[in-house]
């Protein structure tokens, strides 16, 4: 008590910024009484129990205080130890900055007294608040002590959840004592960059030396908000084409079997790591990825018609145009305005289309139709529409989110003049409509290509198409 107070009486000084954690026993709650602003003398500020500080180059870092309380309790009234409630609370000041579901790219740095339980077996006295903690806020760092061990771990990949799709990778450090007599490692330095100035490909960049998340099996806290795995996949909805169909023939038999009357048919489910658009999924062939924004990115299309054949694709797992935010409509509007211009320097039209039916993720064809033709393609539309009988209806521009279905399925397609058409009628609507249309006789001549499974290149062709489309976008790419 003595030194410390030589430091307020500012008979001695700290020469640089020092932010620390609260006590972790009751005899040291003394050493922070006093404090005012969180000051405790010139450079040295008690962060306090629990929050979320973020620093003036943006760096975003939680920190949750002391060890948990053994009375079982949600709440604790003193300041070294901390309930469910501190540690609910920190994971909602992490979250208060991301209105949307799916946006969340995790914070820069965790700070904990108590080490995670789960992290090491050796480890006694481990908190599952604190690894329900940094499952929940996915820190690139973690940091803790009160081990007296220094502890590097590999970094470990976390599940994506509904706040995020994105698998980020988090590196978990445990910190010796200060002047520990055995000069284990007590001090830590990094240089690193705020997660919200990171590209979204160097966050989900996937490590050789990797190991899985260690809280993946472990039964952690419950609240209202906890949902089972099960509950959890049912809220994603992606279908392979011939998978969904198969499955369709396969209830349809079951239904009709006198053993099976009166049951719940079984709800398709879907599965991130088999989604073809998911950008931290792994089944996704990242080679066809041409540019990334915060909430899209535009890729090569598989088996493309043309070798500008584009898609606009969410980031993060969203079935439909209709169900953005405005952010994320922001920046659709954007990369469809800079195709659109790319297209046109090439004296071509761009024409876009939506099928939100038998898929799960959203994805927007965007493809050039030369100027002399390109006023045929309503022609066509309607033409096709009246072969497969689907009912198209001209809509208003599409301005917000709220000019589409919210609720079911639907095609819609953006002609080049700015008319707009949209069905809701999917009964025994083709798959590939909307290829169809472009592939048609009187407009590129090429109806072969209709099913893009007749269109498949080798990855060496994919590159090159990928690398030219990229090297002659540059000049429209808002994401550089």
């Amino acid at each position: 008590m003595e030194v410390l107070q030589q430091y307020k009486n500012n008979v001695k000084s700290v020469a640089a910024p020092v932010y620390i954690l609260g006590p972790t026993r009751k005899d040291l709650a003394e050493y922070y009484a006093g404090t005012e602003d969180g000051d405790i003398c010139t450079n040295l500020s008690y962060l306090g129990k629990r929050g979320v500080y973020t620093t003036s180059g943006g760096l975003k870092i939680a920190y949750l205080s002391g060890i948990e309380s053994s009375e079982g309790g949600t709440e604790s009234n003193n300041e070294w130890t901390y309930g469910k409630a501190d540690a609910i609370a920190v994971r909602d000041s992490c979250l208060a900055s991301k209105a949307n579901m799916g946006d969340f790219r995790g914070i820069d740095i965790l700070l904990t007294s108590q080490w995670p339980f789960g992290m090491q077996d050796s480890v006694k006295d481990g908190s599952k608040l604190v690894s329900w903690l940094a499952n929940a806020v996915k820190p690139r760092y973690h940091f803790c002590g009160l081990n007296d061990e220094f502890y590097e771990s590999p970094p470990y990949r976390n599940l994506p959840d509904k706040n995020t799709q994105m698998e980020l990778a988090t590196r978990f450090v445990g910190l010796a004592s200060f002047g520990n007599p055995e000069k284990k490692k007590n001090i830590y330095a990094l240089s690193i960059t705020p997660v919200e100035k990171m590209r979204v490909l160097e966050l989900i960049q996937k490590t050789t030396d990797e190991i899985p998340s260690p809280y993946t099996d472990l039964s952690l806290l419950t609240e209202t908000d906890h949902r089972s795995t099960a509950d959890k996949k049912d809220d994603q909805y992606f279908y392979d084409m011939n998978t969904y169909d198969d499955n369709r023939r396969n209830n349809k038999r079951r239904s009709n079997d006198p053993a099976n009357q009166g049951q719940k048919r079984t709800r398709p489910t879907f599965d991130q790591e088999k989604c073809w658009f998911c950008l931290s999924a792994g089944s996704i062939e990242k080679h066809l990825i041409i540019s990334v924004g915060d909430h899209f990115y535009l890729a090569l299309a598989k088996g493309p018609i043309t070798e500008t054949h584009i898609l606009i694709l969410s980031i993060t797992h969203i079935q439909c145009a209709a169900l953005l935010s405005e952010p994320q409509w922001t920046e659709l509007v954007r990369f469809k305005k800079a195709l659109a211009q790319f297209y046109a320097d090439r004296e071509q039209k761009v024409f876009f289309y939506e099928r939100n039916f038998k898929t799960g993720h959203l994805q927007i064809n965007a493809i050039g139709i030369d100027e002399n033709v390109a006023w045929k393609i309503q022609h066509v539309l309607e033409d096709k529409g009246e072969e497969y009988s689907v009912q198209l209806e001209k809509v208003p521009a599409l301005n917000a989110p709220s000019d589409l279905p919210e609720r079911g399925p639907y095609f819609v397609a953006e002609l080049p003049e700015g008319t707009v058409m949209l069905t809701r009628q999917m009964k025994g609507f083709p798959l590939h409509f909307g290829r169809e249309i472009i592939c048609a006789d009187n407009l590129l001549n090429c109806e072969e290509k209709a099913d893009w499974r007749q269109c498949n290149c080798t990855k060496e062709e994919e590159d090159e198409m990928v690398k030219k489309f990229r090297e002659s976008f540059k000049p429209y790419d808002f994401t550089v």
